[in-house]
């Protein structure tokens, strides 16, 4: 927590005014253009509601990250923090451009989804190209394994199931976005606590974004993350999961290893749960049903809005005893 505390506050608070002022802009672009979400089957609203919520998470994440970059050369960051944000900047910069230009990608294809519905196969391999491309720029997962085909097989692997897990789970409104921002705030504040103040900067960042759409979402929703919200969702969460070292030899265990499976227990399990009923009835898992955990929790008499709320009360206290680990 050496870090400048105030710096951690400003890249929330800047990342969610943006998204929140972002959001209306994109909103009407996407009205204008035609990228709206119909009713239909398995859907939950009645009128036409723009897709419109990606751009604006993504507007709330480049433009602080712009603003950061330049304060930091033009020296306006404070001392401290200059010095430290530019040794980071400096550290860390083939990992973070690999990580920008795969929210690009992200974005990109979930918004080729959301206007085209594209093939799962198309999809699978936009993704695969993403996850290789953040894996050879050294963002990778190791696990103890001193083999680079075994941590590069992981980490796409671990990128791809993220990003589809958050996509399958983007059922009702705030779900997605609501899990996202508890996931990030949790990754965070794990961070911050051991003094990696760039991933921490960075989660805060991701954090405030997703909060900054999320009134426009939740209870009632004006617009949508879409598919290309709930792809680059997925893929931030999955890089921010691999960025920190949860594990050194000054710990007293392995098992801290095991936090980001707690922080993303919700997404991973319903996406685990949902794969496993819709393979034992013979159909493909890649299209949608009503079984997932938000489903259920409303067939059991809960309203969309509760369903979602106890929803993030589980992922919250997962995200809680990860910080033990």
């Amino acid at each position: 927590m050496i870090f400048p505390l105030n710096a951690y506050l400003l890249a929330f608070l800047g990342a969610f005014a943006t998204s929140f002022v972002a959001l209306p802009l994109w909103r009407a672009w996407c009205l204008r253009t035609g990228l709206v979400d119909d009713p239909g089957h398995r859907k939950i609203h009645t009128e036409p509601t723009p897709l419109a919520g990606g751009f604006a998470v993504f507007t709330g994440l480049a433009v602080p990250l712009l603003a950061a970059v330049l304060a930091v050369k033009l020296g306006v960051a404070g001392e401290r923090a200059t010095a430290l944000l530019e040794h980071g900047f400096e550290r860390r910069a083939v990992q973070l451009g690999a990580i920008v230009l795969g929210a690009v990608g992200m974005l990109g294809l979930g918004w080729l989804d959301d206007r085209h519905e594209l093939r799962a196969s198309a999809k699978f391999a936009g993704q695969l190209c993403i996850a290789a491309l953040v894996a050879a720029a050294g963002v990778r997962i190791t696990l103890f394994v001193p083999s680079p085909v075994f941590s590069y097989a992981v980490t796409i692997l671990w990128i791809v199931t993220l990003t589809n897990a958050m996509n399958f789970l983007d059922n009702m409104n705030g779900l997605c976005a609501g899990l996202g921002a508890i996931a990030a705030l949790c990754f965070g504040g794990i961070a911050a606590l051991h003094g990696q103040y760039l991933v921490a900067s960075f989660a805060f960042l991701v954090c405030g974004a997703l909060l900054g759409f999320l009134p426009w979402n939740y209870p009632r929703a004006s617009a949508f993350i879409g598919d290309s919200g709930a792809h680059l969702t997925g893929f931030l969460l999955a890089v921010l999961a691999i960025l920190p070292h949860f594990y050194s030899s000054g710990r007293p265990t392995k098992l801290a290893v095991l936090a980001p499976l707690l922080v993303l227990a919700v997404p991973l399990g319903d996406l685990v749960c949902v794969v496993w009923i819709r393979t034992r009835a013979g159909k493909p898992f890649w299209i949608g049903d009503t079984n997932h955990l938000s489903h259920r929790l409303v067939r059991r008499g809960l309203s969309k809005e509760r369903a979602v709320g106890v929803i993030w009360l589980i992922a919250g206290a997962l995200g809680a005893v990860a910080f033990f680990l």
